[in-house]
This record gives C-alpha cells, structure tokens and sequence, in this order.
C-alpha cells in the first residue's frame, strides 16, 4: 500500500476542549502536526475552551485550529471532515475522543442513560470513521486513534453504564481495526487508568435518574462518591498519579512508531491494574483464531509475529 505519511501530519481529534481530548490535541501539535480540534458548540457552551486552545497556538506557534464537530450527529461528522479536506486535502490520524462519564448503582440509571452513554462513547466512533475512512482508503494509508478505558478489561463497579460503553467502543474498534488494516490504515486502542488529575471527568460524571431505585440500596451508593478518594490512595500506593498529560504524550509516542509496526492496544494507568497481561493472552488468542480462520492478514504486525512464535512452540 501507498504510504502518504508526511511531517506534519493532519490529525482531527474530537473532544478536544478538556481534559485528554486537549492533552492529546496539544501534545500532536507540539510535534509539530497540524491538529484540528473538534469540539461542538465552538460559539456557545466551548467557547472559552476553544479560545484558551487559540491562544495557546499562538503563543507556541503552533498549528492548532478549531474544529466544529459534534459526535452525536452523522451530519456534523461528515460537515467537519469535508471542511478539513476542502483545507489540508488528506487525513493521516484520527483521534476518536469524545466521551462521557456515569457513576452510581447500575439499576438506578434508566435504559435511556445507558443508550445515551453508548451513543456518546460507542457511536460516536463510528459516525467518526465513516466520515474519515473514505479518504483514507483512497489515500491508502492512514491511523485511527480510540482512547478507551482499562474499564473495558477490568470492570469497576458503580461504573455500568460507563464500562458497558467503553466495552463496546473497544470491540467495535477491534473490529474495525481488522478490516481496514488491508488499505493501509493502522488501528490504536489507547486505554488510559483513571485520571484525578488534569481533568473534570468525575466533576462531570452523570448520576442515575431512578431516585427511588437507589433508595433501595441503603447506603451503598454513597461509596460510589468516594471513588476519587480511593483512585488517588491507588496511585500513591503504585508511586504516585499520572497526569492527563500522560496520555497525550502516550499517543504522540505511538505515532512516532513506523506505520504498520505499532501495537495495536498501549496503556496509560498510574493504577497498574494488569490490564496488559490480559491484552496478551487477549491478542495471542485473537490470533491463533484468526490464522486457523485464514484471515491472519487482518491482524496487526505485532500480533501476526506473536502467533508464528505460538504456533512454533506447539
């Protein structure tokens, strides 16, 4: 496949105006990329975000520009990337960000709060991607960048609505990744820990709406409120929390590995839950169904490697 990789690279990334959506928009800037970030509202509720993003390329100088883009809509998906090609004339990475936060008992939240988590943190990749993939097939090369969870292989409770989305935005991704890799595009699962720090997340965590569900728990619920508190002891006790940031540089790092050569899942957690042993089994797993099926020439590089080598010791 043609490989159209050039410095800089063009690289939308959505939910850009806090937290990791910034930190990665400011650290592939900071590379020297051109990086559009896409936020909705960009005139109203993001405004200030948006402007504080602005003032920060203008300092560095940096090519960092706004981009009105809103994950809920399939319109506005295609709208923003259209604008971006009318402008750069190509995409190299795609950074699928946008994402939201629900905490509190399972039972408690209405079916319409779980569809509008998955929508948000599920959906929202995939109106992403069939806004961007057609340019990338014809260029026949590109990346697609999902920051996941480390909820999605090890479950939390008081997290369900949330860890369901994040599960389900990782096997579409997964999914996806195996059938866009023969046109030349590489796929990154980018799962980061929990983050108390450099982002508003759990302040904007959304609560169940069935009060008279979560009555009936007692005081349970009240330990999903001290969550932060637990999350910052785990890091003091793993040596000390991480930054938002980390995740930032995390996927800068990743994308300066060569195009085809670059796992196809990192992680970024000051908790250090173990969540890579599982992705190993996970993907020499995935592989060995995979080349028994034929379909090996769908699996990244890495993993392909990984599955001769268990192959040859059986």
């Amino acid at each position: 496949m043609k490989d159209i990789r050039q410095s800089p690279r063009v690289a939308p990334a959505t939910g850009a105006g806090p937290g990791t959506g910034r930190a990665v928009a400011t650290a592939l800037a900071r590379a020297r990329d051109i990086v559009y970030a896409g936020m909705r509202d960009t005139h109203g509720r993001n405004r200030q975000r948006g402007a504080d993003l602005l003032a920060l390329a203008r300092d560095e100088g940096l090519q960092l520009r706004l981009l009105e883009l809103d994950v809920l809509s399939e319109r506005s998906c295609r709208s923003a990337l259209d604008q971006l090609l009318l402008e750069q004339g190509r995409i190299d990475v795609v950074v699928n960000n946008a994402g939201m936060l629900m905490s509190g008992v399972t039972e408690a939240f209405t079916p319409e709060q779980v569809a509008q988590v998955i929508d948000t943190n599920a959906l929202s990749w995939l109106r992403v991607n069939r806004a961007a993939l057609p340019a990338m097939r014809r260029q026949g090369a590109g990346t697609l960048v999902y920051i996941g969870s480390t909820t999605s292989r090890i479950h939390e409770p008081f997290l369900g609505p949330y860890v369901a989305s994040k599960a389900a935005g990782d096997a579409l991704a997964e999914v996806m990744g195996f059938e866009v890799r023969p046109f030349g595009i590489d796929s990154i699962i980018v799962a980061p820990g929990a983050f108390t720090r450099g982002t508003d997340h759990f302040n904007h965590a959304h609560g169940p709406a069935d009060g008279a569900v979560l009555e009936q728990y007692g005081s349970l619920p009240g330990r999903a409120a001290g969550l932060p508190a637990i999350l910052d002891a785990s890091d003091a006790a793993c040596g000390g929390p991480l930054d938002v940031a980390a995740v930032g540089a995390a996927v800068r790092d990743v994308l300066a590995v060569a195009h085809g050569q670059r796992p196809a899942r990192i992680t970024v957690d000051a908790q250090h839950k173990g969540v890579e042993e599982l992705d190993a089994l996970h993907q020499a797993r995935q592989a060995d169904f995979l080349t028994r099926m034929g379909l090996d020439d769908l699996l990244p590089a890495s993993a392909r490697r990984s599955s001769h080598h268990h192959g040859a010791a059986q």
